[in-house]
């Protein structure tokens, strides 16, 4: 069942960036500003060179998430690109995969 805060419901948000995102700090960086938000997934890197964010959080949650991760890294991101499904509830917190 997927996680849910003060009756608000979760969604989940798969997230690709490219540009110049690997090599640069992008996934512990992410996982820095998911420290102060209520948001839960991970981070990795893809084999093509972008990054994949999966985040489950409310909407408004995820998108301060999001903004977050832009006013950090901006000048390395070149394109975003977002999927939003139902919550999993798989998750405990946020870390990097590898």
């Amino acid at each position: 069942m997927a996680d849910e805060s003060n009756d608000t419901k979760w969604i989940r948000r798969e997230i690709l960036y490219s540009g110049r995102v690997q090599g640069v700090g992008f996934r512990y960086t992410t996982c820095h500003v998911a420290k102060d938000f209520d948001v839960k997934g991970y981070v990795r890197n893809l084999a093509d060179g972008r990054v994949e964010l999966v985040v489950e959080g409310s909407d408004a949650e995820i998108d301060r998430f999001q903004c977050g991760i832009l006013n950090a890294l901006n000048r390395n991101i070149r394109d975003v690109s977002a999927f939003e499904r139902g919550a999993t509830g798989e998750f405990r917190g946020f870390d990097v995969r590898y």
